[in-house]
């Protein structure tokens, strides 16, 4: 009866922890960084896009959202309908080569809009521009190596918070007030949350048995150097 009682708690402490890595992977999906991205460039510094908080630039994340998330995995969804991937998950590298052709052409598109001008600062368009070439490279290593795309995005995330600390030199930033005082929170601590959250993706990942530690690695690789690669072309 021990025993038995011993096997269950464990399988059901194992069900919950895949649960909260689907749920990490969901929410953390690489198409949704991009989305991130803007509301952290938002958030610490509205006044690059023209408004005076993060509240004001709803506009601006969903336009963002739609192009970067909604259209790319709308398109994945129809190759999904039309049998040309056997599921979401997409775990064998070449079931990924039509939604990496798909979804770069769409950030190709989003970063062709940004360079010529739409309001959008160059903060910004760093952050495209190294999502993209990160998605053309992972094409590319892609045909011969499978590669993690979230820690591809991930890797991204903290190579934005990187390039944003080293373009405005932000020490503090205000997210607020509180009891008639400003709340200021140290960028250093906004670039230790984006290491946290990459660190968990990865964790999530390896949970569910969708990559290996290579993989991961590589994804990190590539997602946080293009971001600084961004920085170079366009600075």
């Amino acid at each position: 009866m021990t025993v038995f009682s011993t096997d269950a708690a464990f399988k059901n402490s194992i069900l919950i922890l895949r649960f909260f890595a689907h749920l990490i992977s969901i929410i953390f999906h690489p198409l949704l960084m991009a989305t991130y991205m803007l509301m952290i460039q938002l958030l610490v510094n509205p006044y690059l896009f023209g408004i005076n908080n993060i509240g004001e630039g709803k506009k601006l994340i969903l336009v963002v959202f739609a192009s970067t998330f909604f259209l790319p995995f709308f398109s994945i969804v129809l190759m999904k309908s039309l049998g040309m991937i056997k599921s979401f998950e997409m775990k064998d590298k070449q079931e990924r080569i039509g939604p990496f052709i798909s979804t770069a052409v769409f950030y190709l598109w989003v970063f062709k809009s940004l360079a010529s001008g739409t309001g959008y600062p160059t903060a910004f368009a760093i952050c495209i521009l190294g999502a993209t070439a990160a998605l053309f490279i992972d094409f590319l290593i892609n045909l011969f190596y499978k590669v993690s795309l979230h820690a591809t995005g991930a890797g991204g995330l903290v190579g934005m918070v990187a390039v944003m600390m080293w373009m405005f030199s932000y020490g503090n930033f205000a997210i607020g007030e509180a009891q008639g005082e400003t709340v200021q929170v140290s960028v250093n601590l906004l670039l230790i949350g984006a290491i946290f959250i990459a660190g968990l993706v990865g964790s999530a990942r390896l949970i569910l048995g969708a990559h290996q530690p290579k993989e991961l690695a590589l994804g990190y690789v590539v997602g946080f150097f293009c971001q600084i690669a961004a920085l170079k072309i366009l600075l």
